[in-house]
């Protein structure tokens, strides 16, 4: 297929001028028949390499999609863009359906999606031959080695044989060797050519914090981003409600989401989602795989993932619009041990195992987390990314042996009976209920470690844990409690070096300039006429245009059609829908800046009229005003020529007066101060060639 075409096709349906990295690739390999499997990370542009091959090729392009909300998604945004798609599922009415049948038999779609349950709705009508393309997304799901198996997706293999002159492409965010493997041996397509991209997503900051505290943690995380998408995924049904009930008593738009909820709730509570009336949801992982949701700033994992692929595609959930968003996992040795639990007995159980050893070390872990990422999926990267809290605080190793010795008599003398939380109250000397009724404020470690922050405390002892020191008994009300190694610590005299904990001011440097997004910026305008309009359409508002679209509006400004079109995001379609509404925004916005500077200005020039008017000298305004002498010459003179009582000749001598008198009839009235300046051999200033210019017009 030649290049101007696909650039072309790109353009006019997608809105964008070039390919990214890999999707030029992965669509020739499907224009020359070849099959394919896509290993390319959410938001990474995975479905422009099936959808723009279906734009152009003759027939009907087949993708199989596991949920119907991910292709009713899909399905919404083409539409949006002028392609001819539609999706068909179980819950459709069987007039729908047929009216579907018919736009194929006309060969009137260029896209049908459909769940792998449903296949046998459309094999009787699809023969060899008037498949052009067919599309297997969420792809890991057919192995039993990936993080998301579904037996439906076993049946797939079969497709090959239904249509062998047809390319597949199978395409996953999240596949590790073995997976990739699998995919290919059970859909029948051993030489489909492997295209892995690359997993960085950069724009991701990554943090992992202890789960202590998570609520109070959650509340100050998400303060100053309320007009900010976010997901917090949970371990259960009962915390995502009860979280969310908590965020809502905050004053936050929260709401739950799990698969306890009837459908009829569980869609109103996502289209809500979507369309940014609520800004929260507190999910189970049931949650999020049928969003397409580009502007989704920040997730937060309330309990640890089951294994690093599940943890990498929900985090990819966010900043799927390439602008900077924020992930935060809270970890728990509670977390590990009910996940374990879940896993035993399963049919892979050692895989779901060893898997769950992995996310555990990279929740502990000291060195940075995109790193540890990276090289899971086989991508291998030498330098630190800068943008995790490994990196933005790397730990530093001290002697240690001071702090575990208090840390450790303290959980001695209090018995093992207690949790972290009143084990750090102890050591700080806190007079709370936990402490006082009990009298702990008799211990001999009572306030021995008043010096440290609750924070810092925290840190270490869970350092102490993983070093073998202490435990937590989760069936003892996860109480702290001293292991044999402790001895040593104690008694023997052996050393502890622990990492230094990063100061909690440091952790985030947000700004609230960074965070909030003024009301008044030309950003959030565009963001509140997109909202209206996909509430008028009754489409999710970033099917409109991504933030990341919106962003670059708001710094290129385009003001005519040609221009519009030149924002990345923005195709013909969305150009002849929307243009004319955005383009009068931005104007309408460059205006009312421009009379608001213009209002500023006057109110400038007023205060250095009113000082004049006290008497004050031109040197004396500036020292006042802190601005520059000839800033308040420029004022005066503006002044004056709007009428007001300014006597310019107090401000020139007279002598320069008559030299510029004398000067403008012999230079024949030239237009540039320079001239004048240059003329009197740089003896009088450009500020009173200027006045005395202002004196003499008007006494012409």
């Amino acid at each position: 297929m030649e290049e101007t075409r696909l650039l072309g096709t790109l353009k006019e349906y997608f809105g964008y001028d070039s390919f990214r990295p890999l999707q030029k690739k992965i669509i020739n390999a499907v224009f020359e028949g070849k099959d394919n499997l896509v290993i390319m990370p959410t938001g990474g542009g995975k479905s422009i390499c099936y959808q723009l091959p279906a734009i152009l090729l003759p027939q009907i392009t087949l993708v199989i999609s596991p949920l119907i909300a991910l292709m009713k998604d899909q399905v919404d945004g083409l539409t949006a863009n002028g392609v001819a798609a539609a999706y068909l599922n179980s819950s459709q009415q069987e007039a729908e359906q047929q009216a579907i049948f018919q736009k194929i038999g006309k060969n009137e779609l260029k896209l049908l999606y459909i769940a792998p349950e449903s296949l046998q709705f459309v094999d009787k009508i699809l023969a060899n031959g008037k498949v052009s393309l067919i599309a297997i997304d969420e792809a890991h799901c057919i192995s039993s080695w990936g993080h998301d198996f579904r037996p439906a997706y076993t049946q797939l293999g079969y497709l090959k044989n239904r249509y062998p002159n047809t390319p597949v492409i199978a395409l996953t965010a999240t596949a590790d060797k073995a997976t990739r493997n699998d995919i290919c041996r059970q859909l029948n397509i051993p030489l489909a050519k492997k295209h892995v991209a690359s997993f960085d997503r950069a724009n991701l900051s990554l943090e992992v914090r202890p789960g202590v505290k998570r609520f109070e943690q959650i509340a100050s995380f998400i303060q100053n981003r309320k007009k900010e998408s976010g997901i917090i995924y949970c371990l259960s049904r009962k915390t995502t409600e009860e979280l969310a009930a908590k965020l809502k008593a905050k004053g936050f738009k929260a709401e739950a989401y799990h698969a306890g909820l009837k459908h009829e709730e569980r869609m109103s509570i996502q289209d809500g989602f979507i369309n940014d009336e609520n800004q929260i949801i507190c999910a189970t992982i049931a949650f999020g795989m049928g969003i397409d949701k580009s502007n989704i700033r920040w997730v937060i994992h309330y309990n640890m993932p089951k294994n690093l692929e599940g943890y990498y595609q929900e985090i990819g959930r966010a900043g799927r619009d390439g602008l900077p968003s924020d992930t935060l996992l809270f970890h728990s040795y509670a977390d590990v041990v009910q996940l374990q639990k879940f896993a035993s007995n399963a049919a892979n159980e050692e895989i779901q195992l060893a898997k769950l050893e992995r996310m555990k070390q990279y929740s502990e872990a000291l060195t940075c987390r995109r790193k540890i990422l990276l090289n899971y999926f086989g991508e291998h990267k030498q330098e630190d990314c800068g943008n995790c809290d490994i990196c933005k605080n790397p730990p530093e190793f001290f002697d240690g042996t001071v702090i575990a010795q208090k840390a450790l008599s303290c959980i001695y003398r209090l018995k093992g009976a207690e949790p972290v939380t009143t084990l750090i109250d102890v050591l700080r000397g806190s007079q709370n209920e936990a402490v006082l009724s009990k009298n702990y404020q008799q211990l001999p470690t009572y306030g021995v470690g008043s010096e440290l922050s609750w924070h810092h405390w925290q840190q270490y002892i869970l350092q102490l844990i993983n070093l073998g020191y202490a435990e937590i008994a989760f069936h003892k009300n996860n109480h702290l409690q001293l292991t044999k190694a402790a001895k040593k610590i104690l008694f023997e005299g052996e050393k502890v070096h622990l990492a230094q904990a990063p100061d909690r001011k440091i952790l985030r440097q947000d700004s609230a300039e960074s965070i909030k997004k003024s009301d008044n910026s030309l950003f959030e305008k565009l963001r509140q006429l997109r909202l209206k309009i996909a509430r008028e359409e009754e489409i999710p508002a970033y099917l409109i245009f991504n933030d990341a679209t919106l962003k670059e509006m708001e710094k290129e400004r385009p003001m005519t059609d040609e221009d519009f079109m030149q924002i990345n995001g923005v195709g013909r379609r969305k150009m002849q829908d929307y243009g004319y509404q955005f383009i009068k925004e931005i104007i309408a916005f460059h205006k009312d800046k421009r009379e608001r500077k213009s209002a500023k200005k006057g109110k400038t020039y007023q205060v250095t009229g009113e000082l004049y008017k006290e008497g004050l000298s031109v040197e004396e305004i500036a020292l006042k005003r802190k601005l520059a002498a000839t800033t308040i010459y420029s004022h005066l003179i503006k002044l004056y020529d709007d009428g007001e009582d300014i006597d310019l000749k107090k401000l020139v001598s007279r002598p320069d007066l008559e030299s510029v008198r004398k000067a403008r009839k012999a230079l024949e009235n030239p237009g540039s101060l320079k001239v004048y300046f240059e003329h009197f051999q740089e003896a009088i200033s450009y500020e009173n060639i200027k006045i005395a210019l202002k004196i003499l017009e008007k006494e012409g």
